[in-house]
C-alpha cells in the first residue's frame, strides 16, 4: 500500500476544540462511520463532514478510506502484537500459564480500547475482500501464533497432544475477541469480565484451577508494566 505524501490542505471549515490531534478526528470518525453504516458504503465526504473538514484536507492526512482502513485494523491488534516480546521478558519461561493469561488480558484491553469497536469490521464482507484485509490478516496471524505457542506450552498433556498451534491460536484468540461482541451488545466491560475471558482460555488449556488463581494474580500485578504503554487511539465513544 502506497501512502500518500502530506501536502497543504484547505484550512478546517469547522473549528475544532478539541485537544485530538486532526488525523486521529479522522480515523475517530471514520470508525463509527464504518461500523455504524458498513465500509463500502461510507465515502471519504462523508469522513470529512464528521469531522468537519473538507474533502480535501482529509488527503492531506491520508491517502482514502482503504488507508484509514487499514490503520484502524491495525490499530485492534498491533498494539498486543508489539507486547510479546515485553510478555516473555517479564514472565519465567516456566510459567506459560501466567504468560497467556497475561497475553489475553492486554489483548482484552486492546479490542476495548479500539475506536468505535473496530473489531467488528472482521466479519464484514466488503472488509475481509479487500486488499486492505489481506495485509492486515498478515499481522493477525502474527497473533493467533503466539497465542497457539502459548496455549500449548501451558495446555495439559492430553490437550497439547490432540491440536496443533495454528488451531489452537485460533480457538483462544475466538475467545478473546467476544469483547466485540459484548461491547456490541452495549454492554460495559469489566476488569472482571476481562478476567473471566483470560481464565476461560487457560480453561480451555485444560489447566488446574489452582494455575488459573495463581497466573490471574501474577498476570494482573504484571499489566501495570504495560499501562504507560496504552496504544494512541482517537478520542471519542469506546463503547
Amino acid at each position: 500500500m502506497t501512502t500518500r505524501r502530506p501536502s497543504p490542505g484547505r484550512p478546517r471549515h469547522v473549528p475544532s476544540s478539541s485537544a485530538v490531534s486532526p488525523r486521529d478526528q479522522v480515523l475517530n470518525a471514520a470508525a463509527e462511520l464504518f461500523v455504524t453504516r458498513g465500509f463500502a458504503a461510507t465515502s471519504t465526504r462523508e469522513i470529512a463532514e464528521r469531522v468537519g473538514i473538507r474533502q480535501a484536507s482529509l488527503y492531506y492526512h491520508f491517502a482514502g478510506k482503504d488507508e484509514i482502513l487499514a490503520e484502524l485494523l491495525q490499530r485492534s491488534v498491533r498494539p498486543t502484537v508489539d507486547k510479546v516480546a515485553k510478555i516473555e521478558a517479564l514472565v519465567p519461561p516456566q510459567i506459560h500459564a501466567t504468560a497467556l493469561y497475561l497475553l489475553a488480558l492486554i489483548d482484552i484491553r486492546t479490542l476495548a480500547e479500539a475506536p468505535h469497536n473496530v473489531g467488528i469490521l472482521y466479519g464484514q464482507a466488503d472488509v475481509t475482500n479487500s486488499e486492505i484485509y489481506a495485509e492486515f490478516r498478515d499481522a493477525r496471524q502474527e497473533l493467533v501464533a503466539t497465542y497457539g505457542r502459548f496455549g500449548l506450552q501451558a495446555a495439559s498433556p492430553s490437550v497439547a497432544a490432540d491440536i496443533d498451534t495454528r488451531e489452537f491460536g485460533e480457538m483462544l484468540m475466538h475467545s478473546v475477541e467476544v469483547v466485540t461482541t459484548i461491547r456490541n451488545a452495549g454492554m460495559t466491560l469489566t476488569a472482571k469480565s476481562a478476567n473471566r475471558i483470560a481464565a476461560a482460555a487457560l480453561r480451555m488449556c485444560d489447566v488446574s484451577k489452582d494455575t488459573i488463581a495463581t497466573a490471574a494474580s501474577t498476570a494482573t500485578e504484571l499489566l501495570a508494566e504495560f499501562h504507560h504503554e496504552s496504544h494512541q487511539r482517537p478520542a471519542g465513544d469506546h463503547t
